[in-house]
């Protein structure tokens, strides 16, 4: 069994983050099948984290550069936009200060880490489960991420960014417990 991702730093935790959504694109035969996320196919869950991404970065003076679009090709779009963020946590800045002005003041790698490589590992299950496969997410950084969630739950709920919580059962695993909390329904499958 590989090390949990909560013993990695930001760099490692990234890596293995988008390697592991990257096999999920590789898995993706149908880019138009529905998302778990309520209006989203599957394409749209790359495109997600494809576009907001660099506008987060933008707001605290980092650029990253524009790689190929989304609706030609998710795999590339997605192998561009995860190298480049990988260049940032693997670079000369990851230590630097990094200000933005709804989050506040970071060391960019850990900017990087908690708003972003965070993101990729949720949105993981909901690209896996769109293309009818079952996600194998790390148990113990979802129990450290629904820890870290659950504290600030009105906040979170009120930013629109997270549907109303699902209820699941009090001896459900801890993706399944993390999965609904950010509001998806750990039982849904896409239509046959």
């Amino acid at each position: 069994m590989s090390e949990p991702l909560t013993g990695l730093d930001a760099a490692e935790r990234h890596r293995r983050v988008a390697a592991a959504f990257a096999d999920e694109i590789a898995a993706v035969t149908d880019w138009d099948a529905p998302a778990p996320v309520d209006g989203w196919v599957a394409r749209d869950v790359v495109a997600h984290l494809v576009e907001w991404f660099p506008g987060f970065l933008a707001g605290g003076g980092v650029e990253l550069p524009k790689g190929p679009s989304v609706d030609d090709d998710p795999a590339s779009a997605w192998k561009a936009h995860s190298d480049a963020v990988q260049g940032l946590l693997d670079g000369p800045t990851a230590d630097d200060t990094f200000v933005h002005p709804m989050a506040g003041e970071h060391r960019l790698a850990d900017a990087v880490d908690r708003f972003y490589t965070a993101d990729v590992f949720m949105h993981t299950w909901d690209l896996a489960v769109a293309a009818g496969r079952t996600a194998t997410l790390d148990p113990e950084f979802a129990r450290e991420l629904l820890d870290g969630m659950v504290g600030i739950e009105d906040l979170l709920r009120s930013s629109g960014q997270y549907g109303q919580a699902v209820p699941v059962s009090e001896d459900a695993d801890a993706v399944t417990k993390l999965v609904g909390f950010i509001g998806r329904d750990p039982a849904w499958r896409a239509p046959a």
